[in-house]
């Protein structure tokens, strides 16, 4: 079997559901996994999908999915914005295609969201669709590798 696209989620986003759902939705990231696991069946590829609070963890992730992985996709979450440190791994690892996606449209919201340290590194962005975004970088990915 090809090797699985890694599907990161940074902090906050095992709050989902719960947190700021006018913002998120209602859906939990649970929710999200079996969407991409589903979705990833039907293109045929396999996944690996984690959450973790810690840029190191993350930083850590991208490292081996540049090993055993495919591809990255990757909602930051709010270290989309300030971490030079997934920017820098995201670069290291080329040429593995990396997609970053938000649910929400950071672009509509406060000044300091409109910046992405990880849109210049990162092969394409999807944000502001909601969770289908995941299965949408899914099917970008597919479609490259």
């Amino acid at each position: 079997m090809a090797k699985p696209v890694y599907v990161l989620n940074g902090p906050n986003l095992n709050l989902l559901g719960r947190r700021e759902p006018d913002i998120y939705g209602g859906k939990t990231l649970a929710d999200i996994e079996a969407d991409c696991r589903g979705r990833a069946v039907d293109l045929g590829l396999g996944i690996e999908f984690r959450q973790s609070n810690h840029e190191g963890v993350l930083v850590d992730w991208i490292q081996e999915a540049s090993e055993h992985g495919s591809g990255v996709i990757i909602n930051p979450g709010a270290y989309g914005h300030t971490s030079i440190a997934l920017h820098d791994a995201i670069r290291a690892v080329e040429p593995l295609p990396v997609i970053e996606v938000h649910i929400s449209n950071i672009h509509a919201r406060e000044p300091f969201r409109h910046r992405s340290m990880i849109a210049p590194a990162a092969v394409g962005m999807i944000c502001g669709l909601g969770p289908i975004g995941y299965a949408l970088a899914l099917e970008a990915l597919a479609a490259r590798i």
